[in-house]
């Protein structure tokens, strides 16, 4: 094989490779979210709990949560939810900025109630940080 054929080889193998993985990353992200936004969120929530003076013993449930809509644009997509054992029918959401990656908690919160319905709230419940951003501005 000369040094031509080579070439034609490792260019034709690139274009396939690419034609091949842009589709794969594209429906992966679709189906579990941008994997950078995971990171940055996974990275940035945790700690700015702990700050507030919450252990994992405090939660019920947490972790990181693709929404199927459009939220605010100064945000990453991705949500972090947390669900506190104290407020078990009350869901909260947490996001980071994307401009100065700071931790933010979203005014809408989701509650259910005791037949299983789920329904936002914005009100003050226990967990309620003093200042919210809501996560359907700026979009």
């Amino acid at each position: 094989m000369n040094k031509r054929e080579k070439i034609s080889l490792i260019i034709s193998l690139m274009v396939i490779i690419i034609i091949v993985a842009i589709p794969v990353y594209f429906i992966y992200s679709l189906n579990n979210g941008n994997p950078l936004h995971k990171y940055i969120t996974n990275k940035y929530i945790p700690p700015y709990l702990e700050e507030k003076g919450y252990t994992d013993t405090d939660f019920q449930e947490i972790g990181y949560v693709q929404p199927k809509h459009t939220i605010n644009n100064d945000f990453y997509h991705g949500h972090y939810m947390v669900v506190f054992k104290d407020e078990p029918d009350t869901t909260y959401y947490y996001g980071v900025t994307k401009k100065g990656k700071e931790v933010h908690q979203f005014c809408e919160k989701d509650r259910e109630t005791s037949d299983g319905v789920n329904y936002s709230i914005e009100t003050g419940s226990k967990h309620s940080e003093e200042t919210c951003i809501n996560s359907l501005e700026n979009r």
